[in-house]
């Protein structure tokens, strides 16, 4: 058995979890963060010192912190993870883009999105912020609609880690109460990902 630490509705949470039960692993997952407190505790700082989540904790000791790192380590120990983590070289690196793409282009404004049309009362929000994030993500879901137009998922015409990182940030996307540009292959490949129980379940949760 091993321990995801970290709640249910947190993104990089989502990632470990819809990851774990498609290589039909076995887990606990346990509430951390946000109002579950637990991330500021000695015993939590031990394992992840920067108090955030997700961590991973296996029965042997061994501790992992940061959501993409998890997925790796789990698709290359895992049996049937190299399904969605190819060994190919040239396969594995196009996956690798496109996780950290979600890392580094996708993550900022998504998250100012969450803050401000979520967690923040409509009075005391940040409309120029808001708007902002609102082009800069548009723009950035422009990008992978134009390479999803040419291939069933992200990396290609197989479902990858990379369909799954992005997956759950595209759910809040078209959740949020915004205007979003026409984005036709993004909007087949997000609705084709509803079919799968657990994307619904685990990656496609209420804002």
């Amino acid at each position: 058995m091993q321990r995801v630490w970290g709640r249910a509705s947190s993104v990089n949470v989502m990632k470990i979890v819809w990851l774990l039960e498609l290589l039909r692993q076995p887990y606990e997952r346990i509430d951390a963060g946000r109002s579950f407190g637990v991330t500021d505790s000695a015993d939590y700082r031990t394992m992840n010192p920067n108090g955030k989540i997700p961590t991973l904790q296996q029965d042997d000791g061994f501790v992992l912190w940061e959501s993409n790192p998890i997925l790796r380590y789990l698709a290359s120990t895992c049996p049937g993870g190299e399904t969605y983590w190819p060994a190919d070289p040239r396969r594995r690196a196009n996956v690798d883009r496109w996780m950290d793409w979600q890392q580094t282009t996708i993550d900022a404004p998504m998250r100012v999105l969450l803050r401000g049309l979520v967690r923040t009362p409509p009075a005391e929000r940040n409309m120029a912020e808001i708007e902002a994030a609102v082009a800069d993500a548009g723009l950035a879901w422009s990008q992978l609609n134009d390479e999803l137009s040419r291939h069933a998922f992200v990396a290609g015409e197989n479902f990858t880690l990379a369909d799954i990182v992005l997956a759950v940030h595209v759910h809040r996307w078209f959740a949020f109460d915004i205007e979003r540009p026409d984005l036709p292959a993004l909007r087949a490949w997000y609705d084709g990902l509803l079919t799968s129980p657990i994307y619904r379940q685990h990656g496609a949760l209420p804002l």
